[in-house]
C-alpha cells in the first residue's frame, strides 16, 4: 500500500503542466507530432482541471496497427466493419452526429445503446473535429482477435479490401459461432506459435463441465504449472489480471466466461470500438456509456449535493457503522454457451459456489493473534468463514437453462436473494466487483461509494493506467483463494478465527509481519477514501470526455490521406 501511494503520487508529478511540455512528452514517447487539434484538446483538459495529461499509452498501442493501412483502405474497413451484425456507426458530419440505420439480416436487441452513448460524450467538441465514421461494438464482449502471424508479419495478413468484407473474412459472416469454432479457437490464432494454447489440440473438461453438481474449489483442475501453483493462499496480487497470459496458461480459459461467449469474433484487423477488452482482443477501448450516462443500476451517487437518485431516498453511511462483511448481489450472466457444459466454471458462478457455501470443508486462513500480535494460520470451516465474512447472492438466473438441471437446479445450487438497491450497499464496509457477460459496469459507483472495492478482472478499460491498486481498490486473483486472507488482514479476525485459536494444528509464526489488531481497519478505511477521491478527480465525466476527445483527434489522423497534414505544428 506504501508503494502504491508513492507510485501514485509520482504519475501524478510527472503530468505536463504547459501545451509546450505536453507536446515534447508526447514526441518522446510516440517518436511524432501530436495530432492536429491536440492544443485545443490540452486547453479543454485544462480548463475542466484535467489530472491526467500524458497517460495515454495504451490508445497509441491499440491503433498503432491501422498505421500500416492507407486512409483510403481504414476508411474502407471501418465502412465494411459497420456493416457486421452487433456494429453500429456513429457518422459525424459538419460537426454534429447521427447512428447509421444500416439495414442487416440480424437484428440486435442492444443496438444503438453504446452508440448513442458515444455520441453524447463527443458533443462538447464535435465541432471542432472532421466527418468520419465510428463503428462502435452494440455488445459487452470485445470482438477482434488478429491472428499472431498477422500481427507479426503484417505483409501476411489481408492488405486490400476492395473485394469486399466477405473476402477479408472468408466468406459471409454469421453473428453467432453456430458449432463452427469458438472464441476460444479463434483466441489461440492471436498467440505465438511456440506458446501453449497453439500447441493445445484438444480440450480436458472439468468435472463442471461434464454436469456434476458436486462443489469444487475453484480452478481446482489447473496443473502443477498453472498461475496459482504451490502459492499458497496467503499472497496477495500486485494488480488484476488484466495482463494475464492466457497463450502460455490455456487451462485457466475454464475460469472466464468471455472464452465461451455466443457472438462471433472478428478475425481480421478492422477498427471497432469497444467499451473493454481481455488480454489478446484488439478493440479500440472508449469509456462505457454506464460510466458515463445515470442510470438506476449502474450510476448512484454521481452527486454529492442529491439525496434522491432514480427515487430511491440515499444517505452517506459513516464508516464505523458500516457492515464489516464483504458483499456482491448480481445476476448469473458471465458467458454464452459455445461450447456448451462449462457455465459452473464461469468467474460469478465460482465466487458464489465458494462465498456463498454452507458446506463443512475448511480453508486456510492467516490472521493476527489478537493477544501475542503474532500471525496464526488455521483451517477454518468454509461454511463459518461465509457467515463471518461473506454477504453474496445471485439475484436473477440468466442462462440457467445451460446449468445442469436447468433452471430449477440452479436455483437449489446457488443462494439466491432479492435485489437490493444500489444506493442500499453503502453500508458495507467491502463492495467486491467481479466480471459479468464482459467487463464490470459498476465499477465507477462502487468506487464512488466510500467502501473498499475488491476487484476481479480480466479486462482493460479506458481508466486502467490511471488507477492504483492497493490505493484505489484491493485486486483480487482470477481464483478468489486469497479473499479470506484479505478480510483477515483488514478486518482482524473474525468469531470463527478466534474460535480455531485453540486447536492443535494452530501455527504461530516467531516473526509476524501481520498488522496490529487497530490497523488493519484504518487501511481499509483509507482505499475507502482514497476511492472515493480518485473517482472525483480523475475518472469524472468530464475526464471521460477528455479521454474520447483525444481518441477522435487521433482517429482523425488515421482516416486522413495525408497524415502528416493533419499532425500538430506550434
Amino acid at each position: 500500500m506504501k508503494k502504491a501511494e508513492e507510485k501514485f503520487a509520482g504519475l501524478l508529478s510527472r503530468q505536463s503542466t504547459s501545451l509546450e511540455s505536453a507536446v515534447a512528452e508526447y514526441k518522446r514517447r510516440y517518436n511524432r507530432a501530436p495530432p492536429k487539434g491536440f492544443d485545443e484538446w490540452f486547453a479543454f483538459a485544462q480548463k475542466n482541471n484535467a489530472t491526467i495529461i500524458d497517460e495515454y499509452d495504451s490508445m497509441i498501442q491499440e491503433l498503432e496497427p491501422f498505421w500500416m493501412l492507407s486512409g483510403e483502405e481504414f476508411r474502407r474497413r471501418v465502412e465494411q466493419v459497420g456493416q457486421l451484425p452487433s456494429i453500429d456507426v456513429v457518422r459525424l458530419k459538419n460537426g454534429s452526429t447521427v447512428t447509421l440505420n444500416i439495414t442487416k439480416k440480424f437484428h440486435d436487441s442492444e443496438d444503438h445503446a453504446r452508440a448513442k452513448g458515444f455520441r453524447v460524450m463527443i458533443e462538447k467538441f464535435q465541432k471542432k473535429l472532421p466527418d468520419m465514421d465510428f463503428p462502435i461494438n452494440a455488445k459487452a464482449e470485445a470482438r477482434v482477435l488478429v491472428p499472431w502471424e498477422h500481427k507479426k508479419y503484417p505483409e501476411l495478413a489481408p492488405r486490400d479490401s476492395s473485394g469486399g468484407i466477405e473476402s477479408m473474412l472468408g466468406g459471409e459472416f454469421t453473428p453467432d459461432w453456430k458449432g463452427d469454432g469458438s472464441v476460444w479457437d479463434s483466441f489461440r490464432r492471436t498467440c505465438d506459435p511456440s506458446s501453449q494454447a497453439r500447441r493445445l489440440f484438444g480440450s480436458v473438461r472439468g468435472a463442471s463441465a461434464m454436469g456434476s453438481t458436486a462443489p469444487q474449489r475453484p480452478m481446482a483442475y489447473l496443473p502443477a504449472e498453472g498461475p496459482d501453483a504451490d502459492e499458497g493462499d496467503f499472497k496477495f496480487v500486485e494488480n488484476v489480471d488484466y495482463d494475464f497470459d492466457f497463450c502460455a496458461h490455456p487451462w485457466a480459459r475454464y475460469n472466464q466466461g468471455h472464452f465461451f461467449s455466443d457472438w462471433r469474433t472478428i478475425p481480421v484487423l478492422y477498427p471497432v470500438f469497444s467499451p473493454a477488452k481481455a488480454p489478446g482482443f484488439s478493440d479500440i477501448i472508449i469509456p462505457s456509456h454506464y460510466y458515463y450516462s445515470s442510470t438506476k443500476k449502474y450510476t448512484y451517487g454521481w452527486d454529492p449535493e442529491k439525496k434522491i437518485i432514480n427515487d430511491v431516498d440515499y444517505h452517506e453511511v459513516a464508516w464505523e457503522n458500516k457492515t464489516d462483511k464483504i458483499f456482491w448481489r448480481g445476476a448469473t450472466t458471465g458467458g454464452g454457451s459455445t461450447p456448451p457444459g462449462f457455465l459452473k466454471s464461469y468467474q460469478r458462478h465460482r465466487l458464489l459456489e465458494m462465498a456463498a457455501s454452507t458446506l463443512d470443508t475448511t480453508k486456510a486462513v492467516t490472521f493476527t493473534h489478537p493477544e501475542t500480535g503474532k500471525l496464526v494460520t488455521a483451517d477454518i470451516s468454509l461454511n463459518e468463514l461465509n457467515e463471518d465474512a461473506m454477504d453474496m447472492a445471485f439475484t436473477k438466473a440468466v442462462g440457467c437453462e445451460a446449468f445442469p438441471g436447468g433452471c430449477t437446479d440452479m436455483q437449489k445450487y446457488y443462494r439466491f436473494s432479492e435485489p437490493i438497491p444500489m444506493g442500499s450497499i453503502w453500508q458495507y464496509k467491502y463492495l467486491i466487483d467481479v466480471d459479468g457477460m464482459g467487463y464490470s459496469a459498476r465499477s465507477m459507483a462502487l468506487l464512488t461509494s466510500e467502501s473498499a472495492m475488491i476487484k476481479s478482472t480480466v479486462y482493460r478499460e479506458f481508466f486502467t493506467d490511471w488507477i492504483q491498486p492497493w490505493l484505489h481498490f484491493i485486486p483480487l486473483s482470477q481464483s478468489y483463494k486469497e479473499i479470506y486472507n484479505i478480510y483477515a488482514f483488514f478486518s482482524g479476525a473474525s468469531p470463527a478465527m478466534l474460535r480455531a485459536t485453540g486447536i492443535n494444528n494452530t501455527d504461530i509464526s516467531a516473526n509476524s509481519t501481520g498488522p496490529s489488531v487497530g490497523e488493519g481497519p484504518r487501511l481499509l478505511a483509507k482505499i475507502a477514501k482514497d476511492s472515493r477521491a480518485w473517482k472525483r478527480s480523475v475518472a469524472r465525466k468530464v475526464d471521460m470526455e477528455a479521454y474520447v476527445y483525444r481518441l477522435c483527434l487521433e482517429y482523425a489522423r488515421l482516416w486522413a490521406d495525408d497524415r502528416e497534414a493533419i499532425s500538430y505544428t506550434a
